[in-house]
């Protein structure tokens, strides 16, 4: 499925993004933190109308609307091109399964790439400027549910070790605490399937996704997390928690701190 093609200026405005400072550098801190707008993609290297989905991901990740909502990304590199020619180096179920919940959530016939999910509400095709600026204008009317913050963050030996602190109007059915870990930036050569011979680059690379504790009552904990097998200390990551109603549901309440 292709993205639909859009001006990147006109986007801006449309959607009133202010300075390119890093959603990282203005998250995690213990002042009142406005809405946080959390924006999922759902891609593979594998899939040639995949890269302008990833390039629209790297406008707005880290950027700030105009009402001030911070906006979070993160790319989720499904499996099921990995049979098609390239094997994406980024690939898990894990991601494929969270598509898979969100397309039963809306009632698709299949799941597709590129998808974008902005904050568990509504899905469509990703490089879709339009549908992207429409539901990011919504998303400045709403105001997060939950305080979901990210005390600290640090690694030892092969573990990152997430405290964390969640307040606010719950949901009777309660919510779920999901941690990812992400590379700020990776960057591939392709070299067999649809985009063979490109250098693709994304951002906020899901490298694990971890449902750390559920709860209905505001709560202090720590969470103590695998670091995947591809973690290289040298490069720049940062954990991303969020709150979230149920598989597929809204996600209400995101933080992120840079490990």
């Amino acid at each position: 499925m292709r993205g639909i093609a859009g001006s990147t200026m006109a986007f801006a405005v449309a959607i009133g993004l202010l300075g390119a400072s890093s959603v990282w550098a203005q998250a995690g801190g213990g002042t009142a933190q406005p809405n946080v707008v959390l924006v999922e993609l759902f891609t593979s290297e594998g899939c040639s109308s995949c890269p302008p989905a990833d390039a629209m991901l790297r406008e707005i990740d880290g950027k700030t609307l105009g009402a001030g909502q911070l906006i979070v990304g993160i790319s989720e590199h499904v499996t099921y091109w990995n049979s098609l020619g390239w094997a994406d180096p980024f690939t898990s179920t894990i991601y494929t399964q969270r598509q898979t919940d969100y397309g039963n959530r809306f009632g698709l016939d299949s799941v597709y790439t590129p998808q974008m999910v902005v904050n568990g509400t509504e899905q469509f095709v990703g490089g879709d400027h339009a549908r992207l600026a429409e539901a990011l204008r919504r998303e400045e009317k709403q105001s997060s549910a939950l305080a979901v913050r990210i005390l600290a963050a640090s690694v030892a030996g092969a573990e990152l070790t997430v405290k964390y602190s969640v307040g606010g109007e719950f949901p009777s059915s309660g919510i779920d605490l999901i941690a990812v870990l992400a590379d700020d930036a990776d960057t591939s050569n392709v070299r067999r399937g649809e985009n063979s011979g490109r250098t693709l680059t994304h951002v906020a690379v899901a490298r694990s996704l971890t449902r750390v504790a559920r709860a209905k009552a505001a709560t202090e904990g720590t969470a103590t997390i695998a670091l995947p097998a591809a973690y290289r200390s040298g490069e720049r990551h940062h954990a991303i928690l969020f709150a979230q109603k149920g598989e597929g549901g809204r996600i209400l309440g995101v933080d992120t701190k840079p490990f």
